[in-house]
Formats: C-alpha cells, structure tokens, sequence
C-alpha cells in the first residue's frame, strides 16, 4: 500500500512515498481503507523533531475516516463509514496511508450528513475541545474563550461551546480578513487583535465580566493575555503551543479572581471521557447544529505542501488529505 512517510523528523524535505505491506487484523482492530486523512499541527511537530516520544520512520496523521473493510461484524461491520483518532501517527503508523488496522474503541461512526473529507477533519479537534469544555464545567449560560478562529481548536471550541447554550462563545484573530471571513461563516463574537486588546475586547462583549472558560490551543503571548481576561473563579485550559511553548505570566491574573489553569493531554484521557464526547459531538452533527470547516484538500502524494499550507499559509479551516 501507499503511505507518506516521516523517514527522519527534519523537516518537510524527509516526507517520502513509500510501499508498504498492508497491515494485519489483530484482536481488538478493524481494517480500515482510509479515504481521508486530517492534517494537524501536531504532524509538523513531529516532522519537524519537537515531540516527545515519536520515533522514526513513521507515517504521519493521527486522525482520519474511511470504509471498515474487514469489521468485528456487529458494531462496525465491512462497509461502515468511520472516523477515528488515536495514538496513530505519533507513537504508532498512522492514517497517510491507503489502510489502517484500528482499535474499535477508537473508532466513530460517520453520521449520514457529513462527508469522509468533512469527517476527516472532526476527531482531533472536536474531541479535544468537547473533553476540555467538559473538564472545565462548562454549561449552558457560561462565557467561553477561545483564540484564533480559523484555527482547529478556534473553530470546535466555538461551535461547540454555541450549540451547547453558551452565553458567549468568543475568538480571535491578529488578521482583519480573517476577522471579516469568520463574521461571514457565522462566528459573530470575533475579536480582532488588530485593532484592541484581547482581554479588552472580551470585557467589552461581557459587559466586563470577563470569561469563565479559556481553550487554548496557541501558547506563547496569547496564553499570557488570556489569563488577563478571566472571569472570577475563571479557568483556563492549555492544550497547544503553535505560537510558542513559553510565555510569561502576571501571577495577579490568577490570584485576584481566585483563577485557575490547567494542561490538557488528549492522549491521556480515559476512554470513557473519549466516548461521552463523540456522542455529544455526533448528536451535534446529526442536528446540523455544528459543522466542520474544510479549507483545503491535498492527494496523499502532496502532504508535504498540505503541511506547508496548514503552518504557514494559515488557513481558515481544516487542511485534509484526499487517499
């Protein structure tokens, strides 16, 4: 089979085409003809030598949707469509390639409204946000912040949080078009960091209240000036770190509103908080109340630019393989 391969983690340059066997069905798994493929941040981190715990060769893509070819015959039987993240493309091959042998308790029915390259596109960041809001008690009537619309972790958060009854589901960005593109696609609560502050933009649509729920998947500055927008007994949630892994702090943004932070490790978490989230997300979309956002598609034998596309073009949306 056909797989796009990570042959060492220096760069975009060591992505290869390779043939490789197809795998086994074991215990526990389901042969999966992959029809799709997400293309995350987390990929590049990998490629690019900065994850802890992967190990070269490796083929890249931990989340994906497909056609189960030989099932387990009751829950996903041959023929199902499904989705599915997991270890994969991080600690195990993963889904840049033409099959894959999936753990069932990682996999995900595609509901009949939603599309493979749509799909392909769901499990990681829908999963993450759905755990995180959950983790941070989030309910009907709180405010929820969650910088860079466009973004993976942006988007799912926002959607989530407003089809759940939030009272304010809010973003960002630091670009105006992307501000304007984001007004366009429904998102009306967007800060543009161009023009104010993002804590001041947050109390300016709270009417000073601040945030109860922060999702942040960026890091850097942006973690910093989030703290700064926290509602009393706010929470903030760290789970990414495209922007930097470093920032710095004011310890009074924590301590006068009697704050909180946390990190979030999707890989960490129990299988039961896994699968209560898929069923809030497929409910979701079987509503229409949540939908996922597909910027651009790229064939499997061009990874590497869909890679380059994702962390440097910036896309509004998800950047998905088509296999």
């Amino acid at each position: 089979m056909r797989a796009m391969r990570a042959e060492r983690f220096n760069g975009y340059k060591e992505l290869k085409l390779v043939d490789l066997p197809k795998p086994a069905v074991t215990d526990g798994k389901v042969l999966v003809r992959i029809t799709a493929a997400g293309v995350t941040p987390l990929d590049h981190t990998i490629l690019s030598g900065q994850f802890h715990g992967s190990k070269a060769p490796l083929v890249l893509g931990n989340e994906g949707a497909g056609v189960v070819e030989k099932g387990d015959g009751t829950e996903f039987p041959a023929g199902s469509r499904v989705m599915f993240f997991g270890a994969y493309g991080a600690f195990e091959n993963g889904t840049y390639s033409e099959w894959l042998a999936v753990r069932k308790e990682d996999l995900c029915l595609i509901p009949d409204n939603v599309e493979d390259v749509n799909a392909a596109g769901i499990p990681v960041a829908y999963l993450t946000a759905q755990v995180a809001l959950t983790l941070a008690g989030f309910r009907a009537g709180k405010t929820v912040l969650a910088p860079a619309i466009g973004g993976s972790i942006g988007n799912a958060v926002t959607q989530l949080a407003r089809a759940q009854g939030a009272n304010h589901a809010i973003s960002s960005t630091t670009n105006h078009a992307k501000a304007e593109q984001a007004k366009t696609l429904g998102f009306n609560e967007v800060i543009d960091t161009s023009l104010e502050k993002l804590g001041d933009g947050v109390r300016r649509i709270t009417g000073g209240d601040g945030a109860d729920i922060v999702v942040d998947g960026i890091g850097g500055e942006v973690l910093s000036e989030a703290l700064g927008a926290l509602a009393v007994e706010g929470s903030l949630t760290t789970l990414g770190y495209s922007a930097s892994r470093k920032t710095t702090i004011d310890v009074t943004n924590l301590i006068v509103p009697q704050a909180s932070i946390r990190g979030l490790n999707m890989f960490a978490q129990p299988k039961a908080a896994v699968a209560e989230a898929w069923k809030v997300i497929v409910s979701l979309l079987k509503s229409g109340a949540i939908k996922p956002i597909v910027a651009k598609t790229f064939p499997l034998t061009e990874a590497a630019a869909a890679l380059l596309y994702l962390v440097e073009g910036r896309p509004f949306g998800r950047v998905v393989l088509t296999i």
